[in-house]
């Protein structure tokens, strides 16, 4: 019997991060990027949280086009936007993420089978997000190592699933752009994708 793999670490959190990013010209900026966690142990509970840039370029946009995340416990949510999210790939350095509005969510409701397609549902207040997934590819699990994490410093176990199509719907109105493919471990795939059993492992 083969030995068990065991993370040297210790397990900051674990969860689900399934995410959109979403562009109209494939070759230039993302129009929308969205990352949902449902996070099942932290430091600092368990909880819900919906990184929404809809303006990623500014720090202050219009208020129909506001910079949100929306949540049931602000104090994660807060941690995973300074540790995690900020250290993204697309994410990394944008005016956005400078200028979120915390908002306390109503409610989170998933839908679909996660084999053909899958939805969260997010309400806060007037506001209503809805994050839809179809096309979806063959599920497949891997780790990536701290050099590789997006963060430089944590083990990253998770199962990915990959789509071929994605939206982000605001309000009713769907946000403008596309996901555009993407490699991650050996797979391609495309910027919007589930991701389940996620845990990141401080090395």
């Amino acid at each position: 019997m083969a030995d068990p793999i065991l993370f040297p670490g210790a397990v900051e959190w674990s969860g689900e991060n399934p995410g959109i990013s979403l562009k109209e010209d494939p070759a230039g900026a993302f129009t929308t990027l969205a990352s949902f966690f449902r996070v099942v142990l932290s430091p600092h509970g368990r909880g819900h949280a919906l990184v929404l840039l809809q303006s990623p370029g500014e720090t202050a946009p219009p208020a129909d086009r506001a910079n949100l995340c929306l949540t049931d416990n602000e104090r994660l949510a807060r941690w995973l936007v300074a540790d995690y999210v900020s250290h993204f790939g697309a994410w990394r350095g944008l005016p956005g993420l400078s200028g979120l509005q915390y908002r306390r969510l109503d409610s989170v409701t998933p839908a679909g089978n996660a084999i053909t397609s899958y939805s969260e549902t997010v309400r806060a207040g007037d506001t209503t997000v809805a994050l839809a997934w179809s096309g979806l590819g063959t599920p497949f699990c891997f780790a990536l190592t701290p050099g590789n994490s997006a963060t430089g410093k944590h083990h990253m176990p998770s199962l990915f699933v990959g789509c071929d199509k994605a939206t982000v719907t605001v309000n009713g109105r769907e946000r403008p752009g596309a996901p555009i493919p993407r490699d991650i471990a050996g797979q391609r795939i495309s910027t919007a994708m589930l991701a389940f059993s996620e845990t990141w492992i401080r090395a």
